[in-house]
């Protein structure tokens, strides 16, 4: 499966926001389970002067080469036996 168009664009901002200065390292909880997360985020500034905090990524809490499967240069992806 290839990128979403938005996963691009995203990147992009988040690029951009490294660039300008505007990107934060936050913890913060998922909502769905409670546990703590480290998420990567763009500083959005308001025109009140005020600073929404826009969520881009997350850390893994685990060793991620166990977490995901590379993907292979021949399609698909590599299983964790070949890795």
């Amino acid at each position: 499966m290839p990128l979403l168009p938005g996963h691009r664009a995203n990147f992009d901002t988040l690029h951009q926001a490294f660039l300008a200065g505007d990107a934060a390292l936050m913890e913060c909880q998922l909502a769905a389970t409670g546990e703590t997360v480290a998420e990567i985020c763009a500083a959005n500034h308001q025109d009140d002067g005020g600073v929404a905090f826009v969520p881009f990524a997350m850390f893994f809490n685990d060793d991620p080469y166990r977490l995901v499967n590379p993907p292979n240069p021949d399609g698909g992806f590599f299983s964790q036996k070949e890795v």
